[in-house]
């Protein structure tokens, strides 16, 4: 198959080219804007691969858009490309409206003409694969709901309700349009190569550091975590065995507090790289101003995925994460390059 995917230089992205590079026969082809969580260097072991290409691209631009799909002319298409970080959406909300929805809504058109030019042996075999967030449904307040494929959205921060729309937009081009494609919805992700500003490489950073570990509120916000590899091959299995139409939740079964994502990060920190005072690293925790509009739990049913399409999760959060603290442990000049912005500044042709 030959591979279109949106943000593939991000966080998850580079997972799921990582994932499909290293185990499959297909062809990649990643278009990324490259804003300030968009890192080449998350695919140095695969980017010499003569089935993988990046093209710059910001899935704005109309143009650059149809000229790279009439010149790889994909088979299937991942849309991972969006402004993800809640905080950041509060602060300044307009790159979200912009990207998260303008930018679904171009790239939409472009896939769709691109679609309507295919012969019809070709337009059978093409997919649009939306990848979104269990955000879009807002939070739970008992402590047994789940969020499930029919749960009704009601997002709570710029940033989710800039995902919902662009859900919305996506099932509407199916609904009106016949466009051939698939929704994912997905819990926190973690791993290696996960943008510093985030929970847990914050935490794993700050403890080294021997700076606070800042927790929100009392840091009893529930989180279904998901190690970014297994949804990796969730996602590869949804865009090649998904169903036209359909939409599926992709969850980890790993809920936690965040107060114990950060206990345990710490303790896997005491054993690994202990301080040199022998100073437990959980003395390091803080609690901040909660973040307003902050959402109590999030949790997935994820029986869908297993029982049509055979994908569970390997990884359950104690291997994930200890493999997590093991690969920040051993990359830190990669870690540090994001911190300091030596990889934007490399990338844009700066030297350091």
């Amino acid at each position: 198959m030959r591979i279109l995917i949106t943000g593939g230089a991000g966080f998850i992205g580079s997972a799921v080219v990582r994932h499909i590079i290293n185990n499959t026969d297909d062809t990649v082809l990643n278009i990324d804007k490259l804003t300030y969580a968009g890192n080449l260097e998350s695919l140095i072991d695969i980017e010499d691969n003569a089935r993988y290409e990046f093209q710059k691209i910001d899935i704005c631009d109309t143009e650059a858009l149809e000229e790279a799909f009439d010149n790889f002319k994909p088979n299937l298409v991942m849309h991972l490309a969006a402004e993800s970080h809640v905080d950041r959406s509060i602060d300044g909300p307009a790159e979200f409206i912009t990207t998260n929805i303008v930018g679904t809504y171009t790239l939409l058109e472009v896939a769709r003409r691109y679609w309507h030019s295919l012969n019809e042996a070709e337009k059978s075999e093409f997919k649009f694969h939306h990848i979104s967030t269990d955000e879009v449904y807002g939070d739970l307040e008992g402590t047994t709901d789940l969020f499930t494929e029919s749960t009704p959205y009601a997002p709570s921060s710029p940033y989710s309700a800039s995902k919902a729309s662009s859900d919305h937009l996506v099932r509407a081009w199916y609904r009106t349009y016949g466009f051939p494609m698939l929704v994912t919805n997905c819990s926190n992700n973690y791993g290696p190569y996960h943008f510093p500003e985030k929970l847990i490489p914050l935490v794993i950073l700050n403890a080294l550091d021997g700076k606070a570990l800042p927790i929100y509120g009392k840091g009893d916000q529930i989180r279904d975590w998901l190690f970014v590899e297994d949804h990796a091959r969730a996602l590869y299995k949804v865009v090649t065995k998904g169903v036209i139409g359909e939409t599926y939740n992709i969850g980890g079964h790993n809920e936690k507090q965040n107060i114990e994502v950060v206990r345990v990060i710490c303790k896997i920190l005491d054993e690994l790289k202990p301080q040199a005072n022998a100073v437990p690293y959980d003395s390091l925790i803080s609690f901040v101003t909660d973040r307003p509009g902050h959402d109590l739990r999030y949790a997935i049913d994820a029986s869908k995925i297993a029982n049509d399409l055979g994908w569970t999760p390997e990884e359950t959060f104690e291997t994930g994460i200890r493999k997590t603290v093991n690969w920040y442990l051993n990359n830190l000049e990669w870690c540090r390059r994001v911190q300091d912005g030596s990889y934007q500044r490399e990338r844009l042709g700066v030297s350091e």
